[in-house]
């Protein structure tokens, strides 16, 4: 009678293996001949998909091999950031005032303590503003200084390309950051004859512009602007003929020494408010008899969204930093940071010794991580802790939806469902995160392709097959 009571079970356990190794091996079936694309003769892909409901891996490629990230390290630098900093840690800003504040007049000067706050934008000014009035301040006798002590004074990590400046994609780095350290550049043309009109966003005596350029009534282009970023200053070069009927230019370009970008902001803003600054801008410790005027927070929970889904490098730098600050304080070093990072590496059941990283956002070509460890590191958080999951998930982007992934993967079954970070350099294109499958297993996944020649659009197109193919997974497996 017993025999007979659990043959059932035996069935049902059978037909549930069938329909799981069934549900498996199409999905092999599916990416293995996604990977036999003639684009891997000479370009290598690595592939690690892992099914979180049923705690079993589901395929496999070459997960061991050590491959450039690109953004894709923002996953594990924003892992890292959620378990030792927490989402409630706070990024500050700190003003002070030295002297006596006697008939509206400060006697002494204003000091301006960064401590990386990579959000820190043109309208969190006025807060400061405000802060400022509220004391009765109408002039400061003394100067306005940075203090800098925060960090070191490295402004790019190792492995970053020189030939990238001015790009947004390497900001200068800095305790005290304005408008994410760039500035957008707007040129339009003049009458023939005349320069070619020139405007920054935000307007600012920080930006010099240099305008040898004409506006000329043909269709000839000579034309070429740029910062004199080799120089390193902040001076806007036009040069040659723009002609009359060119459409407008606006671009965003990084900006040099951005603790001096943020004082030049700040005096201008209190001047323009009615506030006289007898003295100028520098950088200097604050003293310790300075007094606490205000202090600017912005928690982790709320710069991780705009890291993952902008794929934000100036705030996966900050992240590391941070990490730095809080367990080996002053001065944050990117090498104190990464001690954090190999601590999150240990948990997830590996050795920090097999990969080598060297900055929190990707950027560098020197970071070599495996889709092993982005893999392990999605699944640790997965596993171990459900209540970062849920933050590290909704701050990824959502396929069809936004941020980096906002026109990927649209009209499938992975659009408004599988949630990743995207990581794209010179010849590597990556894709790691979360997707649900059709039996509403939870997969976690990573996907690395790396050493292709030309155009990303191929290496994304695959990378979106292989979302596509996830999400539709699992149709007549076992729920």
């Amino acid at each position: 009678m017993k025999n007979l009571v659990k043959i059932p079970y035996l069935i049902v356990f059978l037909f549930l293996f069938h329909s799981l190794s069934y549900s498996q091996s199409e999905l092999k079936i599916r990416l293995d001949a996604l990977l036999a694309d003639s684009m891997f003769q000479s370009t290598v892909a690595s592939v690690n998909v892992y099914d979180l409901t049923a705690k079993s891996p589901l395929y496999q490629n070459q997960i061991k091999l050590l491959l450039k990230p690109a953004s894709n390290m923002k996953v594990i630098t924003t892992a890292a950031g959620l378990c030792f900093l927490g989402p409630d840690y706070k990024f500050q800003t700190l003003m002070y005032h030295t002297g006596s504040i006697t008939d509206s007049v400060c006697t002494g000067d204003l000091y301006l303590e960064g401590r990386g706050d990579p959000d820190f934008g043109l309208l969190d000014l006025d807060t400061l503003l405000q802060s400022v009035k509220l004391l009765g301040i109408k002039e400061v006798k003394g100067n306005i200084y940075a203090d800098v002590s925060y960090m070191d004074s490295l402004f790019w990590g190792k492995g970053w390309m020189w030939d990238d400046d001015p790009s947004t994609d390497a900001p200068y780095l800095s305790p005290l950051n304005i408008n994410s350290n760039t500035v957008t550049v707007s040129i339009a043309p003049g009458l023939p004859g005349n320069a070619p009109i020139v405007s920054t966003i935000p307007e600012s005596g920080y930006f010099k512009i240099k305008n040898k350029s004409y506006t000329v009534a043909g269709d000839s282009s000579t034309f070429r602007w740029d910062r004199d970023w080799l120089n390193r200053k902040n001076d806007i070069v036009l040069s040659g003929n723009l002609p009359m009927k060119s459409p407008l230019i606006a671009n965003e370009i990084n900006v040099y020494d951005p603790a001096r970008y943020f004082l030049t902001l700040f005096k201008e803003k209190l001047e323009r408010a009615g506030i006289i600054v007898l003295g100028g801008i520098d950088t200097s410790r604050v003293p310790k008899d300075a007094k606490l005027i205000y202090i600017f927070s912005r928690p982790f929970s709320q710069v991780i969204v705009n890291l993952n889904k902008t794929s934000d490098n100036l705030s996966a730098e900050m992240t590391l930093r941070a990490m730095a600050y809080k367990y080996f304080g002053k001065p944050a070093t990117p090498e104190n940071g990464i001690k954090m990072v190999d601590s999150l590496i240990t948990l997830s059941g590996l050795n920090y010794k097999d990969y080598r990283i060297v900055d929190g956002s990707g950027v560098s070509h020197y970071n070599l991580v495996s889709s092993e460890l982005l893999l392990n590191v999605l699944k640790y958080i997965y596993n171990f802790r459900p209540e970062l999951y849920g933050i590290l998930y909704n701050s990824f982007p959502v396929a069809g939806v936004d941020g980096s992934l906002d026109y990927r993967m649209r009209n499938t079954e992975a659009s408004n469902n599988l949630h990743a970070k995207t990581g794209t350099l010179s010849g590597i294109s990556s894709l790691s995160g979360y997707v649900t499958a059709k039996n509403r297993h939870v997969l976690a996944f990573s996907a690395i392709i790396q050493n292709y020649v030309g155009s990303s659009s191929r290496a994304v197109k695959i990378l979106d097959e292989i979302g596509r193919i996830l999400a539709e997974s699992g149709q007549g497996a076992s729920e």
